[in-house]
């Protein structure tokens, strides 16, 4: 910049300079020897009528969500995050119902292995990494040697350590979540001695078989689980077993009886890279403003300190580094790309090797739920009972070796009626998917012949008919200790006969401790009680289920995953 006045100004220049000369000449002279860059512009502003670029996120995600505040002021772009399990929003991917720009999965090894989840989606980009961790509380870890610098676990030893009992772990459904679903491949790969070219007739069922003995909280998404956990840590459990995130935002929570000594099985973990995928190819625009957010400096370091996961990038990994254990990353466990694999392995899982079910459905049968919404309840019924053959439909299905009462109430509980499902052939080798057998298809038929016959008359006797369901779950376990027990309760009203709320909750609490540690979820659906049920749910050790704005069968469905 040349900083003297020119000496040929135009004689109007001279003139207003007697006025301006001070002012310009301060502010040129403040200039002199400087080359700033202008201000950065503000980020643009969103049309009003702009649709939200909403993103179909898994539950395990749910802690991401002040992103879209931050997304909105440094991009303009209005991101809407739309939660779920793992399998319904890969469903929904998979047959292009997700009503999404995009989508972000913990992993998406299982859709991407299917070639039209490949097709449906159109960019992806890894966001940030968390390793699936075996996490035990310190003094057992301590106890059982599992803390010495030099030991090194393997899924083998976790297998063998559940097995014989100092393993007992809460952990989501495998049949419907990520990171149930890659512990028990981490198990199925170490006793097969192999990874990538694993296939379903490699599996040893062993191997699976004493791993499972260990599981004792299931559960579908790890909000619940981590609540279970907090729950009954060094009573019922001793480890959990999940993301590396949740296990260090566990420790970080104060929650916890004690805290929890993760471990890093030896031969390999499965990360979670969390793939940030476009499914609308109109929305690329907005899609890579995003994504260039996400892997920014200011996104990737508040994922870090916020949610406990690894920034995608080197760089900014280093600058937090001292948040998560240096070990964390290890040898990748690879992915066995045999679709045959895994939905063997999740049928196998769900048919043969977890603890049979036991669960009681409390159906409200009174006046007001005549019409449509016994419509929706038996089309909730048929929904267990094998009539949809979708991927969640095959997951949700009544299993082999279930047992399920449906006690059915009005002014009081009535009618109660028990069926079984037969247990399959039994299988030397592998995994596979089988049909059913004619027996199992009979079952079934009996359940959708039960529902069509439900009749709809009389008051609201809620309470009477949990308690007495909670009743005949204690005799049962109290015969058959080796089934997994839980109570459904639906209704569509206000209690009006029987026990009052203060009753139900005197009763319970003077049920034996085993009946109490029995989960009782709560539907919630037409007049019902919204605070009542959050606080049965609370007391009882379940969850509320919103069906107001849901189909039932979609949360008879997610009723299903934590069974």
């Amino acid at each position: 910049m040349n900083c003297q006045p020119r000496a040929d100004a135009p004689r109007f220049v001279h003139l207003a300079g007697r006025v301006l000369a001070p002012l310009l000449l301060g502010l040129a002279l403040a200039g002199c020897g400087r080359n700033e860059p202008p201000p950065p512009p503000p980020p643009p502003r969103p049309a009003a009528d702009a649709p939200p670029f909403t993103v179909l996120a898994t539950s395990d995600l749910r802690d991401v969500q002040p992103l879209e505040e931050m997304v909105l002021k440094a991009t303009g772009v209005k991101l809407k995050f739309r939660f779920g399990g793992t399998m319904e929003s890969t469903e929904a991917v998979l047959t292009g119902q997700a009503n999404a720009a995009a989508a972000w999965f913990a992993n998406a090894k299982y859709l991407l292995a299917n070639p039209q989840g490949q097709q449906r989606v159109k960019l992806q980009e890894k966001i940030m990494l968390s390793p699936i961790v075996i996490g035990v509380s310190e003094s057992d870890a301590r106890k059982y040697g599992w803390t010495k610098p030099d030991f090194r676990m393997t899924w083998k030893d976790a297998a063998d350590a559940a097995k014989a009992g100092r393993l007992t772990y809460a952990i989501a459904n495998p049949a419907t979540s990520n990171q149930g679903f890659m512990a028990l491949m981490g198990v199925v790969a170490a006793a097969g001695g192999k990874t990538e070219a694993l296939s379903a007739a490699d599996v040893d069922r062993r191997a699976i078989a004493d791993f499972l003995k260990g599981y004792k909280i299931p559960g579908d998404n790890s909000t619940y689980l981590a609540e279970q956990f907090t729950l009954y840590q060094g009573t019922k459990v001793n480890t959990f077993i999940n993301y590396e995130s949740w296990i260090m935002s566990l420790n970080a929570s104060g929650k916890l009886r004690e805290k929890l000594h993760p471990i890093y099985p030896f031969e390999g973990v499965s990360t979670a890279d969390f793939p940030f995928m476009l499914l609308e190819e109109g929305r690329r625009a907005e899609y890579l403003k995003v994504v260039e957010y996400l892997k920014g400096d200011a996104a990737q370091t508040w994922l870090a300190r916020e949610t406990r996961r690894r920034p995608i990038r080197p760089e900014v990994a280093a600058k937090v580094e001292d948040l998560l254990p240096r070990q964390g990353l290890q040898v990748e466990l690879p992915f066995s790309p045999d679709r045959a694999l895994a939905d063997g392995l999740i049928a196998a899982y769900l048919n043969e090797f977890r603890a049979p079910i036991a669960s009681t459905f409390v159906l409200d049968t009174s006046g007001s739920m005549q019409g449509q919404r016994r419509e929706q309840l038996i089309q909730a019924i048929h929904y267990i009972a094998g009539v949809d053959n979708s991927l969640t439909g095959r997951i949700a299905k009544l299993t082999n070796r279930e047992r399920v009462w449906l006690q059915p109430f009005s002014s009081a509980p009535y009618g109660l009626v028990r069926f079984e499902v037969p247990a399959a052939a039994p299988v030397a080798r592998g995994v596979a998917e089988q049909a059913d057998s004619e027996a199992k298809q009979r079952v079934l038929a009996d359940v959708r012949n039960y529902a069509e016959a439900l009749q709809m008359k009389g008051g609201t006797a809620l309470y009477d008919a949990v308690y007495l369901a909670l009743q005949n779950m204690l005799r049962e376990r109290e015969r058959h200790p080796g089934y997994q027990y839980s109570v459904v309760a639906f209704t569509d009203g206000e209690n009006t006969a029987g026990r009052r709320l203060e009753d139900f909750k005197r009763d319970y609490a003077a049920l034996p401790e085993d009946v109490r540690g029995i989960p009782v979820f709560w539907v919630l659906f037409g007049e019902a009680n919204e605070a009542a049920l959050k606080e049965l749910a609370k007391l009882t050790g379940g969850q509320v289920f919103d069906a107001r704005k849901r189909s039932l069968y979609s949360v008879f469905k997610d009723i299903r995953a934590h069974q």
